[in-house]
């Protein structure tokens, strides 16, 4: 009896498992708006075909769904004006740059996006978004957009029973994304050749100068007074924050050198020969370091003055070090703040500060 019981649920089991994997696929139907791909270059699509000297490289690329007229009124009727609209039909239509581009002024890097807009008779405003994975414009996050460029409007004397987006040569820089359904043709202008403007920095940069009031020398009224405002030391740098960190230790490491600040390498004019750390030094500008120490700092003056801080720093290009004692300073200074202070009618004083951490560069004129 357990035998024939143990029989049938096997058998009950395993045409269970027979039934499950012998259930119907389903396939979509061709769907009413086909999905298409259209390429910037065109040719750049088919690269594997053509000779190596006849390859080109692919800027722009759009994935896009193409509804059709289907003697319906498109624009205005099908399409409202004033209205979000997909630019085509089911997912949302995307668009890919392979290098960076300018839309509207606004610059859009290298990457893949969703693309929508918004239409008016006499133009429509294109919209780029890094929303992605999304179908149609519904609940969309006006966050997420990137850059919007405004696309003119042409009627065209024939109609086009299918959406179509495409491209025009304008110059080597310059192509127009082109739309165009029923009678209506816009024109996005997409620029190869983005100004790269860079916005605020979290590290401000600043400068001090000496004495302090020649950097307004040009204010000055009397001829006498002129030779006093003549600058002679002037420090340029980034201002880092603390925000809450530990600096001296952690943030900036004891026994490495540091930039003095942040991003571009800090540097340091004088506008007249000095004294380094009983060096000569020349007139001109150098970047400044320090290698950092819990007691001591050792400040560098050196030649690579165009550079990021001091990656890959070559010791060939020292040309003065001073080593001097760290002080504590009597209240925590949240950014990294510099100054000059004159000891004596020979002696001032590069004055770092950051945290309660304060040191001292002396600097001997002549």
């Amino acid at each position: 009896m357990i035998r024939n019981i143990t029989i049938t649920f096997l058998f009950l089991l395993m045409t269970g498992i027979s039934s499950l994997t012998a259930q119907k696929l389903e396939f979509a139907p061709v769907d009413a708006s086909p999905m298409d791909i259209a390429h910037y270059p065109r040719n750049s699509a088919f690269n594997n075909y053509m000779a190596e000297d006849q390859k080109q490289d692919p800027k722009i690329k759009v994935l896009y769904c193409r509804p059709n007229k289907k003697e319906r009124e498109v624009f205005g009727g099908l399409v409202p004006y004033g209205k979000l609209w997909r630019l085509g039909a089911n997912e949302g239509t995307e668009v890919t740059f392979m290098q960076p581009v300018e839309i509207g002024g606004k610059f859009v890097n290298a990457g893949t996006y969703t693309m929508n807009a918004t239409i008016h008779p006499d133009h429509w405003m294109i919209h780029i978004s890094s929303e992605l994975g999304v179908a149609g414009t519904a609940n969309l996050n006006a966050d997420k957009i990137v850059a919007s460029g405004k696309a003119k409007v042409k009627n065209m004397s024939d109609s086009r029973e299918a959406f179509t987006i495409g491209f025009q040569d304008v110059s080597a820089d310059k192509v127009y994304m082109v739309f165009e359904w029923d009678r209506t043709r816009a024109y996005l202008p997409v620029s190869f050749n983005p100004a790269f403007l860079s916005g605020p920095d979290a590290s401000t940069m600043d400068l001090a100068q000496y004495p302090s009031g020649s950097r307004f020398r040009n204010f000055v009224e009397k001829e006498e007074d002129l030779a006093a405002a003549e600058p002679k030391l002037r420090v340029v740098y980034s201002r880092p924050l603390k925000k809450d960190r530990t600096i001296f230790g952690d943030l900036v490491k004891y026994g490495e050198p540091w930039r003095l600040g942040a991003n571009e390498t800090t540097t340091i004019t004088f506008y007249e020969d000095v004294m380094i750390g009983g060096t000569a030094v020349k007139k001109g500008t150098y970047g400044l370091m320090a290698n950092v120490d819990k007691a001591e700092w050792e400040f560098v003056i050196h030649k690579n003055v165009v550079s990021w801080g001091i990656a890959n720093h070559d010791d060939k290009l020292n040309v003065a070090s001073i080593k001097v004692p760290v002080t504590a300073h009597s209240e925590s200074l949240e950014a990294l703040s510099m100054t000059f202070d004159k000891k004596d009618d020979k002696t001032v004083h590069l004055v770092v500060a950051w945290d309660k951490t304060l040191v001292r560069m002396p600097i001997t004129m002549k």
